[in-house]
């Protein structure tokens, strides 16, 4: 009865270890219950790379880098998780905690109040859903046209007409909300400084004049780029150029 139960045993934790193997998230996962941060981060690349973008990867790797020390990696993942999913309040909280732990405290400059709001507004949804949301609204408009051209109440086709005039309205603005989501995911207009401290310069050149420094971990903005220099804008509206390899792109 022992050698019974002996065997499966053993055959219950080959079948774990098969299960694991054929399953790159749960060994991932597995390697970061087990402290082993640095296999998880490989894992989680891989599986990035070979099976695509989702912010709970991203968010996972976060951990796994956040673990690791390495700051300007984690805030990066936690980043492109955000920029998926914004409603992602889990990833934002380790955001804002691996933040901590970056030297620069760059003083925001406060952007105009109703680019604030448009940019809060947008984010409730990705571009799919936005897209979503203004055939939805189009085909009411239709609805509402419909009732005023073959309606027979008067007074049921002129509010037919504004409501479907209204609706028209909605579905253009949310299809804009559209264009900037998709813009924001596709254009890449932010990044974070991965190296230890950068000096920014004053020209895309080495011999440039040096205006600042930066930390591993800040996050700024791409202006434009030139050969092997990116020109950035830092929070406080500092302008400079770095080279590319300090930073990577969200």
């Amino acid at each position: 009865m022992k050698k019974l139960i002996f065997i499966f045993a053993v055959l219950m934790s080959v079948s774990g270890a098969v299960t694991s193997q054929n399953n790159p998230l749960k060994k991932a996962n597995d390697l970061y219950s087990r402290g082993d941060y640095e296999g998880a981060a490989v894992a989680y690349e891989q599986i990035i790379k070979e099976q695509g973008v989702a912010p709970e990867l991203y968010f996972n790797l976060g951990n796994a880098y956040y673990k690791l020390n390495e700051t300007g990696k984690s805030i990066l993942n936690y980043e492109r998780a955000l920029r998926l999913d914004p409603s992602y309040d889990d990833a934002r909280f380790n955001l804002n905690l691996a933040g901590q732990k970056v030297v620069d405290n760059v003083v925001q400059v406060p952007s105009f109040f109703l680019v604030r709001w448009l940019d809060i507004l947008t984010k409730q949804f990705n571009s799919n859903q936005w897209f979503v949301v203004s055939l939805t609204i189009f085909i009411l408009s239709l609805v509402g046209f419909l009732i005023f051209v073959f309606g027979v109440d008067v007074r049921l086709r002129k509010l037919s007409f504004y409501i479907a005039g209204v609706f028209l309205g909605a579905a253009l603005v949310t299809l804009f909300f559209s264009g900037i989501r998709k813009n924001q995911l596709m254009g890449h207009k932010e990044a974070v400084i991965m190296s230890g401290v950068i000096v920014v310069k004053s020209s895309p050149d080495k011999s440039g004049t040096d205006l600042f420094q930066l930390h591993e971990g800040t996050k700024v903005k791409v202006k434009s780029s030139l050969g092997e220099w990116t020109e950035i804008v830092v929070g406080n509206g500092g302008v400079g150029w770095v080279e590319n390899n300090a930073i990577e792109k969200i």
